[in-house]
């Protein structure tokens, strides 16, 4: 599939502000085998008096900006063209569980990709038995690790509600466990939070989700969506799969990476300091357009 993607993220301050330094993580992923990165632009309104790109430690693209003057209104546009491959059905070559730290022990790569990174806590996700115990119901000694992660993303999907006003930004995998609702970035969370519980490498994505509107609907300007799924690390010949909880479904070619990392903290859209006091309002809007090549 080919894809034109608009994000366009404002903030609107209710006093000016002044020395805004902002790290942003927006521009798609080219990912060998999984989607390329045709073109793509980064802009600020009003005009960065400083600006930086360059790549983080997990192979993301990162814009740093940095504004002196005072300001009442940031507007952050993304524009991309990309180009997402077909996925074909997976063939589950994963070891059983108990195989697994084996497998791990056998991997000495400290690389961005490695699985080692996933595996224990990060700056987000800490142990939590409840979501532990809950990882190991319906656990059979004969499953493999790809089993085990399709039943927990199914059951997710299953027993968690979405609902976009019970969690924030801030919420933890405790707080959506304890009330089984929120949003994607819960539902990844806590998925993640689960398979390390059983020994099982995995990570946050963050990407776009192209939405189909309503059977005789008309597609709304704007309304698709930023979009978070897990990866999981499946053992040396599997490698990384990944699987949308929200969804129930592997991710597939409406699924745009854009950044890879432990959990939100290190893929979040943008983060950011400023001089300013009093509130400031945000409103993200999305589009992904499918592109028709030929007549």
């Amino acid at each position: 599939m080919l894809y034109d993607i608009t994000l366009r993220i404002t903030y609107r301050y209710e006093v000016p502000v002044s020395g805004g330094r902002h790290v942003i993580r927006a521009m798609p992923l080219s990912i060998p085998g999984r989607q390329r990165l045709i073109a793509g632009s980064l802009t600020a309104t009003p005009l960065p008096d400083e600006r930086y790109d360059r790549q983080d430690f997990f192979g993301n693209a990162v814009t740093g900006l940095l504004l002196r003057k005072m300001h009442e209104k940031l507007v952050l546009r993304m524009q991309s063209r990309v180009v997402v491959e077909s996925q074909t059905e997976t063939v589950d070559l994963s070891p059983p569980l108990a195989l697994l730290g084996a497998d791990l022990d056998a991997v000495w790569s400290m690389t961005a990709d490695s699985p080692h990174h996933f595996l224990g806590t990060s700056p987000r996700l800490g142990e939590d038995a409840a979501i532990a115990a809950y990882a190991r119901e319906g656990v059979e000694a004969d499953m493999s690790v790809l089993q085990i992660a399709r039943r927990l993303c199914s059951a997710i999907h299953t027993d968690f509600t979405y609902d976009p006003k019970a969690t924030t930004v801030d919420s933890t995998p405790r707080d959506a466990f304890k009330i089984k609702r929120g949003v994607c970035q819960d539902f990844a969370h806590v998925m993640i939070v689960a398979l390390r519980a059983l020994g099982i490498p995995a990570g946050y994505v963050s990407g776009f989700l192209r939405t189909l509107p309503p059977p005789g609907k008309e597609r709304l300007e704007g309304a698709d969506a930023m979009h978070a799924w897990v990866r999981v690390w499946c053992g040396p010949t599997l490698g990384w799969i990944e699987l949308d909880p929200t969804n129930d479904m592997a991710a597939g070619s409406d699924h745009i990476v854009v950044a890879y990392g432990r959990d939100y903290s290190d893929v979040a859209p943008v983060i950011g300091v400023l001089k300013s006091y009093g509130s400031h309002e945000t409103h993200q809007a999305v589009d992904v357009i499918p592109v028709k090549i030929g007549g």
